[in-house]
């Protein structure tokens, strides 16, 4: 753990962060419709909620690391340094969902997303990635999440996704 001072300051450094957020997120809240909806409720209801309990909680952070420090707080655990092959894997997880999401549609893309995701998080623990086998399974499992969400977001609650084709099913 770092010395008290330090420690100290990297608390206030997050307090301090999710103030900005929260400020951040209430100034882009302005731009948004009040116009209600439903229930009586618009649609900047739920960001001002959100930026309202950032800034709440960044204040009660900053407060707690300048009277003490957080408080109970354990030990860290894990690797003393973050491990930026896992870290690289799991971007280019969500950067390649977000690149190809319009050219081979949600479950491809989704299921891309999670086999990188996959390696990264495996190789973080330090397992191997499996081989072909693996990627196999992961392609499997991946596409065994992706197509009932997209299915239940088209199907039931109509909300259009990219597919690959024009029938909605895939």
């Amino acid at each position: 753990m770092a010395e008290p001072s330090a420690a100290k300051r990297h608390q206030t450094l997050i307090g301090a962060g999710a103030l900005l957020l929260g400020a951040l997120l209430a100034f882009g809240a302005r731009n948004i419709s009040s116009e209600a909806g439903y229930a009586g409720v618009g649609p900047n209801f739920l960001p001002w909620v959100v930026a309202a309990v950032l800034t709440v909680c960044g204040a009660w952070l900053i407060w707690e690391a300048q009277t003490g420090g957080w408080r109970h707080l354990e030990e860290a655990s894990g690797a003393p340094q973050g491990d930026w092959q896992a870290l690289a894997w799991v971007a280019a997880g969500i950067a390649a969902n977000a690149t190809f999401l319009t050219v081979i549609g949600f479950i491809l893309s989704c299921t891309l997303c999670f086999m990188l995701a996959v390696r990264g998080l495996r190789g973080s623990e330090g397992k191997t990635h499996g081989g072909l086998r693996g990627l196999v399974i992961d392609f499997v499992t991946g596409f065994l999440i992706a197509a009932p969400a997209f299915w239940l977001f088209t199907k039931v609650l109509g909300i259009n996704l990219p597919g690959l084709t024009g029938t909605g099913w895939i």
